[in-house]
């Protein structure tokens, strides 16, 4: 908690919400509704870090209390009460600990995750429809909301590639460590001769687009293609040119959307992940240039940031953190939690290196 106050600065927390609501008093503040929105979220989130931390000192102290309680009457059962409150604080502090160091400019955002199958054939996109299977059971423990924009079935098994929405804040802070190039390797179900395989696959993370980003963009800069959807069925599917392909001609950014009903809806959608697509590609511009200001700085996270592997023996490593489990089926079943965790410490630890 020491680490999380420090982080917080509940001072300067209660200085920002003080100016927050000086601002969002303003009898005016409706005539910018842009501008509006943004006092209004910024306000909002402030308050709910600030209660965070409050809230659990309030449990810390409560559980000393339980403590001298249970000790001065020699009571075990109260005793045993404050051993299971201990663990319950201990695991939400950790995450805590975790939110405070979500502190980057879209980190609140909710996300757009793509994953593509690479170098493997048939197994990568096999292992494709693996990773989409481990990330969906990962938001489905925790109760998060998703939704499929686009998904495109490869010939033999699997997936060429899958676009998602996890709709709930901060899923972009935590899925952006996933970022990068996943491996595979097993002995294929697909070899007939039973040979051990390697496959790789892409996971790409954005942060989704928000109404007051103001990415504008051109009609002119945008070519868009209708095409018949290719889902599995069902009404309105496979009959009508609803899907859409939109490109965007100066950076050559393709974005495909076929899981909505309509060819409006799939325009939008396609539309909206464009925007998050080119807000990401501007604020990684914005940081090469600060890079190239700071000077060469080794804190690159590679190509390949974590294997897979279940043949020869198993385990799943990631070779940025170097955080690792002999347990692959529990990770693909969505046990994940320990490896985003240690990604975003380790991204933590790269920038402040670097600052």
């Amino acid at each position: 908690m020491a680490s999380v106050r420090e982080v917080t600065d509940l001072d300067t927390l209660a200085t920002k919400i003080a100016d927050l609501e000086t601002r969002a008093g303003a009898p005016d503040l409706w005539d910018d509704q842009d501008n509006a929105q943004k006092v209004t979220s910024a306000l909002s989130r402030a308050i709910a870090e600030r209660d965070r931390v409050l809230e659990m000192d309030s449990r810390i102290d409560d559980l000393e209390v339980l403590v001298e309680l249970g000790q001065e009457e020699a009571d075990e059962a109260t005793l045993a009460e404050a051993e299971r409150e201990l663990a319950a604080i201990t695991k939400s502090v950790g995450e805590l600990e975790v939110r405070t160091l979500l502190s980057g400019e879209y980190d609140e955002r909710e996300a757009v995750v793509t994953i593509r199958s690479g170098a493997g054939g048939v197994d990568a996109a096999d292992f494709a429809e693996m990773l989409y299977r481990m990330y969906d059971r990962w938001a489905e423990r925790h109760g998060y909301p998703t939704k499929v924009l686009d998904t495109s079935r490869a010939e033999e098994a699997g997936l060429k590639s899958v676009t998602f929405e996890v709709n709930v804040p901060y899923a972009y802070g935590n899925l952006s460590v996933e970022g990068g190039t996943h491996r595979l390797v097993r002995i294929s179900p697909f070899d007939n001769q039973g040979r051990r395989q390697t496959s790789f696959a892409a996971v790409e993370v954005i942060p989704l687009i928000e109404s007051t980003d103001h990415i504008d963009i051109p009609d002119n800069e945008i070519k868009v293609d209708v095409f018949r959807s290719s889902g599995p069925g069902g009404q309105s599917v496979n009959t009508t040119d609803s899907a859409v392909r939109m490109t965007h001609i100066p950076t050559g950014i393709v974005v495909s959307m076929q899981d909505e009903k309509s060819q409006i809806q799939n325009r939008a959608a396609a539309l909206r992940v464009l925007q998050s697509r080119l807000l990401l590609l501007r604020q990684a511009e914005e940081a090469a240039t600060k890079k190239e200001l700071a000077g060469d700085i080794k804190a690159s996270w590679g190509d390949q940031m974590r294997s897979y592997v279940l043949q020869p023996y198993q385990m799943v490593k990631d070779l940025r953190t170097n955080h690792e489990v002999g347990n692959p089926q529990a990770v693909f079943d969505g046990d994940i939690d320990d490896f985003i965790e240690a990604g975003i410490r380790w991204r933590r630890s790269q920038e402040a290196a670097r600052d």
